[in-house]
């Protein structure tokens, strides 16, 4: 029986993008659920993880699926654990980063959804058995400003 709507991505499937270290599999985008949310795997290698940034039109919230990873926003700082969970508001500056020795592993939900899509157009395609390259400063100004098309801000890298 089919399911108007219904949608399945299955575990290892989905696009996946190289951004800033980390790899992002977009699981479900607004397309796919009508704009309510977009959702994001993201594996965080030890030392990785975005610049400070902050989103003006979705909130973020993570749940941590593997590893350990160090999540700040507003002067508050909290160490995540595999099952634990954090809401982020828009507004508010925030960054993480993966303290461990192990690659963290996340699943990012945006609402409402389309945010989703800045992983695939500031990222590049991964590649199977390969990790993400390291963030370069060359790319600081292409990442300032898509993350500014959508509507967010990279203060670290504008200063």
């Amino acid at each position: 029986m089919s399911v108007p709507g219904m949608s399945v991505v299955r575990a290892g499937e989905g696009p996946s993008h190289w951004l800033v270290g980390d790899t992002h599999t977009i699981k479900a985008t607004a397309a796919s659920t009508g704009g309510a949310f977009g959702l994001v795997e993201v594996s965080v290698p030890p030392g990785s993880g975005p610049p400070p940034h902050v989103h003006t039109r979705e909130d973020e919230s993570f749940y941590l699926l593997d590893g350990v990873l160090e999540v700040a926003a507003g002067g508050q700082v909290s160490l995540l654990r595999p099952g634990d969970f954090a809401f982020l508001p828009r507004g508010v500056p925030h960054w993480f980063t993966n303290p461990g020795v192990a690659a963290a592993r996340a699943l990012i939900l945006v609402t409402p959804g389309g945010f989703e899509r800045f992983f695939a157009e500031a990222g590049e395609p991964a590649r199977p058995g390969e990790q993400a390259p390291p963030f370069h400063p060359d790319q600081a100004e292409r990442l300032t400003e898509l993350t500014r098309r959508y509507g967010g801000d990279l203060p670290a890298l504008t200063t």
